[in-house]
């Protein structure tokens, strides 16, 4: 991912989202964040990679250039967590998500019904059993609606106190300029 070239608040609302739900991951994974870059959690990214033979989850494809795939996407919409049983290898082109009739980005078993055809079943036991071996928490429906809640909240006020600040600046360009 590159640098952005034109930054919005909601990019910061959206960090502040993923903050949010890479901190509740760590909740749900015995306490400990996933912290891929170094420890154990590079240890464990590298041994899931392995369990997927060093390929693309959703298309086999092999490729030095493995990116970490969220299957419930990490964001204010499907509120995954940062969590080593919702992640797998994916290549560039499959980490792309598809998009619906309606230009949303569709489910991970959706998405994966449509890239790997007739090895859909095959491929869905394989990334379910990961997500049991990893313990991917099956979270109730209260704990799912208190996360979207949050995550909705901190979005919102982020944006919100972005635009705050930047009408105080022009208001005090106006005194002081």
């Amino acid at each position: 991912m590159g640098v952005a070239s034109f930054n919005t608040f909601s990019d910061s609302s959206n960090t502040a989202v993923r903050a949010f739900l890479t901190k509740v991951g760590g909740f749900y994974n015995e306490g400990k964040k996933f912290d891929t870059t170094n420890g154990i959690g590079k240890v464990i990214w590298k041994k899931i990679k392995e369990d997927f033979d060093n390929s693309c989850g959703y298309c086999d494809s092999k490729t030095e250039n493995l990116t970490m795939e969220h299957l419930v996407m990490m964001n204010r919409y499907e509120y995954g967590l940062h969590h080593p049983g919702n992640v797998m290898p994916c290549c560039k082109d499959c980490n792309k998500r598809l998009r619906d009739k309606n230009k949303k980005m569709i489910s991970w078993k959706n998405h994966l019904k449509k890239i790997s055809g007739k090895n859909f079943e095959k491929k869905l036991k394989k990334i379910e059993k990961h997500m049991e071996q990893y313990r991917y928490p099956c979270l109730s429906e209260v704990e799912t609606k208190a996360i979207k809640v949050i995550a909705e909240s901190l979005y919102q006020n982020i944006t919100l106190e972005g635009n705050k600040a930047y009408g105080i600046y022009l208001e005090l360009r106006k005194e002081f300029l």
